[in-house]
C-alpha cells in the first residue's frame, strides 16, 4: 500500500520522563535507552519507515536536545520532524493537539510509543484501519493488565474502561462486551486530533472512552504477536543498557 497516497504519517510519543526506566534515565531520555543494543527511537522510527511511512513526529521534553542531536546524527529512511514540548510535558492526548501544526495534510495519523517493542504488522494495521474506515483503530491484546478497554462484541468498537484493581468503570459498559489490553498503538484520523479540546495534559485513552458514542473506534486484535512493554527497568533489565 502506498501510504504517501493515503496521505498517513508517524508520531512517536517520545517525550516522557522515563522514571520507570530510572537510573538509566537520570542521564538521558527513555528514547535513548537502547533494547538489546538499540535505541528505543531507533526501532520504532526503522519499522515505522519499513512499513513504508515516510515523515514521522516526534514529541520530546526530557533531555530535548539529546533526542533531536541523534536524530541529526542519524540518516532514515524517513523525514523526522520534532514536536517540541519541553516547556510543558503534555501527555498522549494534549501532546497530539500541540502538534496539528506539524500534521499537513495527513488524513490519517499512525501512533507508537517509544518503549513498545513488538512483532505487530504496521502495514496489516494500517490497512485494517482504513478498510474499516474507522475514526480510531486501537491494537488491543488479551493479556493481563490492571486496566482494560471494553469493546462490544462482535465488531469490537469500544465501549468503555474498567479497572479491575478498584472496580471503576467509565463508558457505556453494557451486552456482550470483551475486556482486551491497549497495545500503546493507534491509528487515529487527522480530522479526530483536532476533536481534542485542548493542549493542555490529558490522556488519549481518556479521550478515546469518552468520545466512543460519537466516534467510530474499533479494536485490532493481535494476539499472535510477540509484545513488550519496555518502559520498566526491573521487567526488562538485562536487555536494557
Amino acid at each position: 500500500m502506498n501510504y504517501q497516497e493515503e496521505n498517513v504519517i508517524g508520531f512517536i510519543f517520545a517525550a516522557g520522563l522515563g522514571t520507570r526506566l530510572y537510573p538509566l534515565t537520570k542521564d538521558r531520555p527513555k528514547a535513548l535507552v537502547r533494547y538489546e543494543g538499540v535505541p528505543l527511537l531507533e526501532r520504532v522510527v526503522c519499522k515505522m519507515a519499513d512499513a513504508g511511512i515516510h515523515k514521522i513526529i516526534v514529541n520530546v521534553h526530557h533531555f530535548p536536545d539529546m533526542i533531536m542531536d541523534f536524530l541529526r546524527q542519524h540518516q532514515f529512511p524517513a523525514e523526522v520532524i520534532v514536536s517540541d514540548e519541553r516547556a510543558y510535558l503534555r501527555d498522549t492526548a494534549g501532546g497530539l493537539r500541540f502538534a496539528t501544526h506539524l500534521l499537513g495534510d495527513c488524513d490519517h495519523l499512525l501512533v507508537h510509543n517509544v518503549d513498545i517493542v513488538s512483532s505487530i504488522s504496521l502495514q496489516d494495521f494500517v490497512a485494517a484501519h482504513l478498510h474499516r474506515h474507522a475514526d480510531a483503530t486501537l491494537a488491543v491484546k488479551h493479556r493481563h493488565t490492571s486496566r482494560y478497554l471494553v469493546f462490544n462484541k462482535p465488531d469490537l468498537t469500544l465501549c468503555g474502561w474498567r479497572n479491575i484493581t478498584t472496580g471503576e468503570t467509565r463508558g457505556r459498559v453494557a451486552g456482550p462486551t470483551e475486556d482486551l489490553a491497549f497495545s500503546g498503538i493507534h491509528m487515529i484520523r487527522r480530522s479526530v486530533v483536532d476533536k481534542i479540546p485542548s493542549v493542555e495534559k490529558s490522556s488519549i485513552t481518556d479521550f478515546y472512552v469518552k468520545s466512543a458514542s460519537s466516534l467510530k473506534i474499533i479494536g485490532y486484535e493481535h494476539d499472535g504477536d510477540s509484545w513488550r512493554d519496555v518502559g520498566k527497568y526491573e521487567e526488562c533489565r538485562n536487555s536494557l543498557s
